[in-house]
């Protein structure tokens, strides 16, 4: 190899060796929080104040689960009921209303619909903090305050979504196809929940693990809205735990253990649907 080419090849050699040492690091930076989970979550109360969390003495992974599912009449296991519902069957419906909302940005003409997705897209960018006293006062007028309704119709509604639901839309229904379905008779709806709707499973698996994940990790507007200790969801209840582990310290190995099977969820749900949201990720880069 001459001097030339070795003094080529070195620039590219540097940058990848940097590439693969910023990867790592983000890599440790992710997975070194849950790996401290996962074995904090199998040690008792005195060996987590310990400096051997490592060891393998001290184990006492299944006690931690029963005093999880125990601790104050077995307020978890209803939490964790309470947090499916949210995450699960409001990311469903929330699905479904965003890429319906997208598919009719993209495929119909009504006046001020530039202007309308504009106000779409001005609403992404709006922290939902800041919409959290808004929603607590309309639902106080509405009556709502304090039941499951109040967490589940907000979230409902995620104007990201529809963003997304219009790239999907564009990129997976081809006008073509809608027009072939109506000269053979189809109205508009039968067209959407036949045709078009098919074509957008991808685009709809995407839309929901989105909502899914923020729903799951949703913790102001439930603070916001609930007082009743039956009605939390994970988040919560586990924040109002740790609060309490200052003054009684056996709440700390439960709050971890139930840290710990409050992400499992996600992880399975994205183990599950990665073929489909991997699928939709690439929506118009490839045609």
């Amino acid at each position: 190899m001459s001097a030339a080419d070795s003094s080529l090849l070195r620039p590219k050699l540097l940058g990848r060796a940097t590439v693969n040492v910023v990867v790592a690091v983000s890599v440790l930076y992710t997975l070194l929080p849950v790996l401290w989970l996962v074995l904090a979550s199998a040690k008792n109360r005195d060996a987590l104040f310990s400096s051997d969390l490592l060891s393998l003495s001290d184990l006492s992974f299944l006690q931690n689960m029963k005093d999880l599912f125990a601790m104050d009449g077995g307020l978890y296991g209803r939490w964790y009921v309470n947090s499916l519902l949210y995450a699960v069957l409001g990311a469903a419906v929330g699905a479904l209303v965003s890429v319906a909302c997208g598919y009719a940005f993209d495929k119909y003409r009504f006046r001020h619909k530039e202007k309308l997705f504009g106000l779409v897209l001005a609403a992404v960018m709006v922290p939902q903090t800041v919409l959290a006293l808004p929603l607590y006062l309309m639902a106080s007028e509405a009556g709502l305050v304090n039941t499951f309704w109040a967490v589940f119709i907000p979230v409902l509604f995620n104007p990201f979504g529809v963003y997304l639901g219009r790239i999907f839309a564009r990129g997976y229904v081809p006008d073509e196809v809608l027009e072939a379905a109506r000269v053979d008779g189809a109205g508009e709806l039968t067209t959407y929940a036949r045709v078009a709707l098919r074509m957008l499973g991808p685009g709809l698996i995407t839309v929901f693990l989105f909502q899914l994940t923020a729903i799951w990790n949703n913790f102001f507007l439930p603070m916001v809205m609930l007082s009743d200790q039956d009605l939390y969801p994970v988040s919560l209840g586990l924040y109002q735990w740790n609060s309490s582990a200052s003054v009684s310290p056996e709440y700390y190995p439960v709050v971890i253990m139930g840290s710990l099977l409050a992400v499992l969820p996600l992880i399975l749900a994205f183990v599950l649907l990665q073929r489909f949201w991997r699928s939709g990720l690439t929506a118009g880069a490839v045609k």
